[in-house]
């Protein structure tokens, strides 16, 4: 079996805009390179879980996120980084387009995206780690018994948030992660 990082998009990896899918829009973070080359080096699958529901409202089409995630994942193979694979969920309750339009199983904080990809990838939950900005992603890590959740966050870890740490940033991360071995 295989261990995987997974990882938030908007905030952990690029600038969160709100509803960020525009080329234009593309800003990779403080850390991020650096952060996940220290990570990649360590052997973990890489795949993002990102919740998308600006498809869902109408915002912009499910192409428009793929470009997106193509260019992303480019820039990052540029400096050795490789997204294993992207996971997204469209869906919201309040969407306007109706076939997104829905409650479902793989938002976060529900673990879909995540036994998705176990599934998909001969994944070892119990060997993964999670980063994330929000404690949505922190409760998707939990409710897929991943051990190891890092929220980056500028304030101090939330105690009643059972992540592993707080990071300032994915080199942080990259420093928590390679302490935990």
């Amino acid at each position: 079996m295989n261990r995987a990082l997974f990882l938030d998009r908007d905030g952990v990896i690029n600038q969160d805009n709100g509803y960020t899918f525009k080329l234009s829009d593309l800003r990779i973070l403080n850390g991020v390179i650096e952060g996940l080359q220290a990570i990649g080096r360590l052997k973990y699958k890489i795949i993002i879980i990102t919740n998308q529901s600006g498809i869902a409202r109408g915002l912009f089409k499910e192409n428009e996120f793929h470009k997106f995630m193509k260019k992303l994942t480019e820039v990052l193979a540029e400096n050795e980084i490789l997204i294993c694979d992207y996971f997204y969920c469209p869906h919201h309750i309040d969407g306007i387009i109706k076939e997104f339009s829905r409650l479902c199983k793989c938002r976060k904080p529900h673990p879909g995206m995540i036994f998705e990809a176990r599934d998909k990838h001969d994944i070892d939950l119990s060997q993964s780690i999670l980063i994330g900005d929000k404690v949505s992603d922190i409760k998707a890590g939990i409710a897929a018994d991943i051990p190891n959740n890092i929220i980056i966050s500028d304030s101090p870890m939330n105690q009643e948030l059972p992540a592993v740490a707080c990071a300032k940033d994915l080199v942080e991360a990259a420093n928590i992660i390679l302490s935990l071995k």
